[in-house]
């Protein structure tokens, strides 16, 4: 019994319950999309001033200028290069497996979710969305949850706040004591996790059923296989490049993997991860900077999913892309994908954006994905989150800034235990 005081037993229990309720009672589905929803404002609710306030403490808490944008810039250069390796492999094994071979697209019929993501997407100017990033109306940002606005305007206010030198001090204690009411108010909000795994999964499994997994299992399977050998390959041989081992960091984080794993968002986690490696002592300063920007740019799960399925479809539509015109769908999916976070709707719009400017792809294929999307996002979700765990801790180890005692202590010795959300140390058996 002791174990289902855990919190992550707590969430897979539940994942279980709303398979098995949207089986045998899908009329439950309405009011389990009402749950996951509610649950997931309440996690809006408080991410965006969290976001702030990590930011601005990180890049306040660095004091020195240079360390900050020697970070930064070492995580953007970290983005790009691991995005750009699953975009790649994500490409590959849709031409290895051919995962649309043989799927007919000629009964698809377009429906208005679907049509809505296509006039969305096609609509979508790049250009736009990188000049979106400055908001016109900072408040704005905050009332929408603009993420991106959010980002800049949270490094604009840090570097103004470390340039006031000793007078800025107060502004930095008040922001340390707010970050930590709005931990705490998440803290309270995770405990209703499992009741949002159960609503999510009620809603999935109740709204699109078993039949939609049996059509287009070829395309789902490929797609776990990926990004499983994208954390076992990849994001492994980084960990082992800079020391350290992606298991036990992976069972270290097992229980935000679940919580990630039942909203289907990553969103919900990014307090517990950031705590957890500052608990296993990488640097608070780092950990502030990396993990709320690599929610943005740092998204090896959505970004194979986009280069899998524009592949998907070229093959369920007959489309043989010429080498010119895969190397195009690649450069436009290095761009398209960091703009996953920053758009309503998020991985379908930029799929469809993505369709719409290459211009060879029939778009009426993404009717055919709207049934398993939610499917294919929970594993979108985790390597999101892994790759961003991994991240953190790779761009610490790189600047020296964990403590190596303490991290072989927490993460791979498991000296310390959480209960009830909070770390506390625990007796070293001989």
């Amino acid at each position: 019994m002791k174990y289902l005081r855990l919190l992550y037993i707590q969430v897979l229990l539940a994942i279980v319950l709303g398979v098995l309720a949207g089986i045998f009672f899908p009329g439950i589905a309405p009011a389990g999309k009402i749950i996951s929803e509610k649950f997931i404002d309440l996690i809006k609710m408080v991410i965006v001033p969290i976001i702030f306030l990590t930011i601005v403490l990180g890049i306040a808490g660095a004091g020195d200028m240079k360390k900050v944008g020697r970070v930064g810039g070492k995580g953007l250069l970290y983005f790009e290069i691991v995005t750009t390796f699953a975009l790649l492999i994500g490409v590959a094994v849709a031409y290895l497996i051919k995962p649309g071979a043989g799927v007919d697209l000629s009964a698809v019929q377009m429906n208005d979710k679907a049509a809505t993501y296509i006039q969305k997407g096609g609509s979508l100017n790049w250009v736009d969305f990188f000049t979106h990033i400055i908001p016109s109306n900072v408040f704005k940002a905050f009332a929408e949850g603009d993420i991106l606005q959010v980002l800049f305007f949270s490094i604009l206010f840090g570097i103004a706040l470390t340039r006031l030198g000793a007078f800025g001090q107060t502004i930095i204690v008040s922001f340390e004591k707010y970050s930590k009411v709005m931990f705490g108010i998440m803290k309270i909000v995770m405990h209703l996790a499992p009741i949002g795994a159960f609503g999510g999964m009620a809603y999935t499994i109740g709204t699109f059923g078993s039949d939609v997994l049996l059509s287009l299992g070829k395309l789902m399977i490929t797609f776990y296989v990926t990004v499983f050998l994208f954390i076992a390959v990849v994001l492994n041989g980084i960990a082992r490049w800079y020391g350290f081992s992606l298991w036990k960091l992976l069972r270290y984080i097992k229980e935000e993997i679940f919580i990630a794993l039942g909203a289907s968002s990553s969103e919900p986690v990014l307090p517990n991860i950031m705590q957890k490696l500052e608990a296993a002592g990488c640097n608070k300063n780092v950990v502030g900077l990396i993990i709320p920007t690599g929610y943005s740019f740092n998204l090896d799960g959505t970004t194979i999913y986009l280069s899998m399925c524009t592949i998907f479809l070229a093959q369920a539509s007959n489309v043989q892309l010429s080498v010119g015109e895969l190397l195009a769908i690649i450069g436009i999916l290095m761009l398209t994908s960091k703009g996953a976070a920053g758009v309503t709707g998020s991985g379908f719009i930029v799929l469809a954006s993505t369709l719409a400017a290459v211009k060879v792809i029939p778009t009426i294929g993404l009717a055919l994905l709207i049934g398993i999307d939610r499917f294919m996002s929970e594993a979108r979700t985790i390597t999101n989150l892994i790759g961003n765990t991994v991240a953190a801790v790779v761009i610490a180890r790189s600047e020296k800034a964990v403590n190596e005692e303490q991290y072989r202590q927490v993460v791979e010795q498991r000296i310390y235990v959480q209960q009830k959300g909070t770390l506390v140390e625990k007796e070293i058996e001989s």
